[in-house]
Formats: C-alpha cells, sequence, structure tokens
C-alpha cells in the first residue's frame, strides 16, 4: 500500500521493450510479421515468430498470446478470475435474497435498498475486470469509444455505491432504505452524461476519430476524482466520529457491525486512493520522464483496472454480502426491556406487580363499601421508612424539643 508506484514500475520493467513497441512501419515491427491495417474486422494477417499466437490472428489481438509480452497474459488471466468470481458473487447473492423476500414483505422492504445498492456495486466491479481486455487489446476505432466511455463510467458507479454507504452509515435520512440506490443512480447519471457528451462532441459533431492524449483522459476523470475523495472524506469522519464516542448508541451488536462497515469501507477507500495516485502520476509523469510512451500506456491503465476492481471486490463486495446474510440471520433482536425502571423501589415484595380491579388496594369499590374507607385500608409509599401512616398515635406528643434560650 505504501509503494504502489514502485510495483507497478517493476511489473512493467520485467516487459522486454520489443514486445511492447508498437510501430506503425511493418518493417520495424517484425520481419515476419504482415502488419496491414487492422481496424477490420475481415483483415486478418498473419503473425509469424510470435510465440503463442496462431499464424491467422489479428496483430491487434496479440498481447492476449504473445509469451514475451508477460503483461498481456498476466492481466488477462488476473481479470478473467476476478470477473467470473464477481459474476458467481452477484448471481449467488441475487438468488439468496429472493428466498427471504418472497417469504415476507416486511424483509423486502427492510432489505431492498442494500441488495439493489451492492448488486450495483458487484455489477460495476465485474465491468472493470471485463473492461481490462479492451487495453490488452490495441487501440482502434472501435475500443477507443469503449475505453472512455467505460472506464469513468463503471469507476463512477463503484465510488457512487461506495460513497452511498457512507451516507447511510452517517444517518442521513436521504440515504436510508431505498434512498441509498436512488443517491447512487443520482451520482452515477452525471458521469454517463459527461462522458457522453465527450463521444457526442468529438464523433459525431465534429466527426473526428476516437482519439485522446493523457492528460485530456485524465482529465475525463475529475468527477471520479470527486466521488473519490468525498466518499474517503466521510469514511474518515465516520471512523473518527465512532471512536471519539463512548455514549451508549454505538455499543450494540448493529452499530457494531456498522462500525465493522464503515472501516471495510475506509480500507477500500484508501487503498483506490493509492491506486489512483500511482496510475495518474505514471501516466502523465513517469512514462514521459522514462521514455516510454506510449509503450507502458496501455499496461498502465489495464494494472490500475484489475488492481482497483480487486480492491473494491474484496474490500467492499465481498463483506457488504457477508454482512448483508449474517444480518438477517441474526435479524430477530430481542425487544428492550422496560422492567425496574418505571419503580424506583423494585426489590420492594409486591411493588413491581400491577393488580386489577378488587386486587388493587388504591381504588374504592363502588359495590362493597361505598360510605367510606374500608376499615383495614393500610396504603404503603415506597419510601416510607417501614411503619405505615395509620400506625401513628394522635395522643401522642411527636414534636421535636427544643432548647429554650432565655434573654
Amino acid at each position: 500500500m505504501a509503494s504502489p508506484l514502485l510495483l507497478l514500475l517493476l511489473f512493467l520493467s520485467s516487459v522486454p521493450l520489443t514486445c511492447l513497441c508498437q510501430s506503425t512501419n511493418s518493417s520495424s515491427t517484425s520481419p515476419t510479421t504482415n502488419t496491414q491495417p487492422s481496424s477490420s474486422p475481415s483483415n486478418v494477417t498473419s503473425l509469424r515468430g510470435v510465440r503463442g499466437c496462431g499464424t491467422g490472428l489479428n496483430p491487434i489481438y496479440r498481447y492476449l498470446c504473445d509469451r514475451r509480452a508477460a503483461w498481456g497474459i498476466i492481466l488477462e488471466a488476473l481479470a478473467s478470475a476476478g470477473f467470473l468470481f464477481s459474476a458467481v458473487l452477484l448471481l449467488g447473492f441475487l438468488l439468496w435474497s429472493l428466498w427471504p423476500c418472497v417469504k415476507s414483505k416486511k424483509r423486502r422492504s427492510s432489505i431492498g435498498g442494500s441488495v439493489a445498492c451492492t448488486s450495483m456495486f458487484l455489477l460495476a466491479t465485474a465491468g472493470l475486470f471485463g473492461l481490462t481486455f479492451s487495453f490488452i487489446v490495441r487501440l482502434t476505432d472501435q475500443t477507443c469509444p469503449t475505453r472512455v466511455f467505460l472506464f469513468s463510467v463503471l469507476f463512477s458507479l463503484a465510488f457512487s455505491c461506495l460513497l452511498a454507504r457512507c451516507l447511510a452509515l452517517l444517518g442521513f435520512a436521504a440515504a436510508r432504505g431505498w434512498g441509498e440506490p436512488a443517491v447512487v443512480l443520482g451520482l452515477f447519471t452525471v458521469q454517463v452524461i459527461i462522458s457522453a457528451q465527450w463521444l457526442v462532441v468529438v464523433l459525431v459533431r465534429d466527426g473526428r476519430p476516437c482519439e485522446y492524449g493523457q492528460e485530456e483522459f485524465v482529465m475525463m476523470q475529475i468527477y471520479v476524482l470527486c466521488l473519490l475523495f468525498i466518499g474517503f472524506v466521510l469514511s474518515m469522519h465516520f471512523l473518527c466520529s465512532t471512536c471519539s464516542t463512548h455514549s451508549y448508541s454505538y455499543t450494540g451488536p448493529k452499530n457494531q457491525q456498522g462500525r465493522i462497515q464503515g472501516t471495510m469501507v475506509f480500507v477500500t477507500l484508501l487503498l483506490s486512493v493509492c491506486v489512483w495516485v500511482a496510475w495518474v502520476a505514471m501516466f502523465t509523469r513517469g512514462n514521459p520522464e522514462l521514455e516510454r510512451r506510449p509503450q507502458w500506456d496501455d499496461p498502465v491503465l489495464g494494472l490500475a483496472l484489475v488492481t482497483n476492481a480487486w480492491v473494491l471486490l474484496l474490500g467492499h463486495g465481498l463483506a457488504q454480502v457477508s454482512f448483508l446474510c449474517k444480518g438477517e440471520s441474526r435479524s430477530k433482536e430481542v425487544p428492550l426491556s422496560f422492567a425496574g425502571w418505571t419503580s424506583p423501589s423494585a426489590d420492594i415484595q409486591d411493588l413491581g406487580s400491577q393488580k386489577e380491579g378488587r386486587e388493587n388496594g388504591s381504588f374504592e369499590s363502588e359495590g362493597d363499601n361505598r360510605r367510606g374507607r374500608r376499615a383495614e385500608s393500610s396504603l404503603r409509599s415506597p419510601y416510607e421508612s417501614g411503619f405505615s401512616l395509620t400506625e401513628i398515635d394522635p395522643d401522642k406528643d411527636y414534636s421535636i424539643p427544643r432548647v429554650s434560650v432565655k434573654v
């Protein structure tokens, strides 16, 4: 966590430069590789001399099978495993959530918002794993819009879910119940509009090909960075407030579980901040200074996608699913007992017992004795010192003697 940039540099330094270079000249790429224009799927060329790839494979898919370019195969394996794990977890979670919803409408209303928010988060995580393949494949007219649009949109959906979870933990009324997925959709829609507007302006209005520079690509992620920063600050505020508060409202099992959730969200956002700082610094400053632009641009973005997707999946996705499953199994809570709060002298015999009708000596019976009090009426106060008011003899002098002072 302390040196993600160093790990990124070590990973990229292990990749041979001859396998990462992408040249437009067919003679400089490989003497036995025919690099005709590969933007058309029907134009199939041969890749001779590339270990692991077939001879009839399109060159844009070279890094999916080239054994000398280790970064492509490693990212492909990690992304495939993450996508399968996210898809299985999402499917199992949806099937599990449908069972209590069918049995009880009350449970449906209580866990519906959390189920919807967690499902969207797992869907975004699976999308990030799948998007990694568009950065392993070379940049073409078909992969460029996918990269530009889905990179910011999927990250905004994931960070919006984390931000809404922080608001719900802090007790905001707008993020309670079904308000949590509503907040997620509202924040997510803003980035969809931003990304769609860029594609419409560039591809439709100006009629230019889909091309982007390094600084331009980072500028398109400003809104995603704002979501990440706000969620990180809110999660830190929640942890500070729970650690500094010693009231009884934070001692119950439900609030203890909320504190654990807040800690997992904070750790997830902290690791995500480290990943984003590393890839932005490497993408904008590191590659030009090391003279590895544009050879290392795609590996940097692909590695950032896989790393952050695994952090999101293990830090919040898997943890949130386990919290919901455990919370639903322990949904029957013991109600609070207020016996003993109503009586300051609960240790006095027969004082806390409630009597009705004839058994209650505090009230008069209309049929038995209407003309006066009962002869044996002896009411005791819980604060009396052991004798009743009826035991006082009026003939005795109970006055306190005082010392007379002569002037």
